[in-house]
């Protein structure tokens, strides 16, 4: 699983013209499934890169310091599913997507990942998995960690 947390001050997906998500201050999390996360472990490791998420301390504390996770700042996340994480363009200049799960694969996971980020206290918006999507964001800060399942 590889995610790319963004910290926001705002950000929306929409589909077709149509807003379906938005957040104010939060995280933006872009989260992509590989093959090797979609197995018998497939909800462990969406359960601890949810709470790997959950703790980053990208949010300033009184002092200014990035010392505080979206939960104790009071932020909510808005997720999206993004195969395109998984693009490999060493061979070429056309992205292979083979390592990326497919969207039955993917799916339950993204979910699982979606419902152990609640369980940790957050609300929690989505994109439309599978649909073509618009994602509009302010970065605040510009604050971006990517992270990788098993890093």
């Amino acid at each position: 699983m590889r995610a790319v947390v963004q910290r926001v001050r705002r950000a929306c997906v929409r589909v077709a013209g149509q807003e379906i998500s938005r957040i104010e201050e939060g995280l933006l999390v872009l989260l992509g499934v590989s093959t090797e996360d979609t197995g018998s472990d497939a909800a462990s490791i969406a359960v601890k890169m949810a709470a790997k998420i959950t703790r980053l301390r990208v949010f300033p504390d009184d002092a200014g310091v990035m010392n505080r996770s979206v939960v104790e700042h009071g932020g909510a996340v808005l997720a999206v599913s993004q195969f395109t994480l998984y693009g490999d363009v060493r061979k070429g200049n056309r992205p292979s997507y083979v390592k990326a799960a497919p969207g039955e694969a993917a799916r339950p996971v993204y979910e699982a990942f979606c419902d152990a980020m609640r369980a940790e206290g957050l609300t929690v918006r989505q994109g439309s998995f599978g649909a073509d999507m618009d994602v509009e964001l302010v970065n605040w800060g510009p604050v971006t960690i990517v992270l990788e399942s098993g890093a």
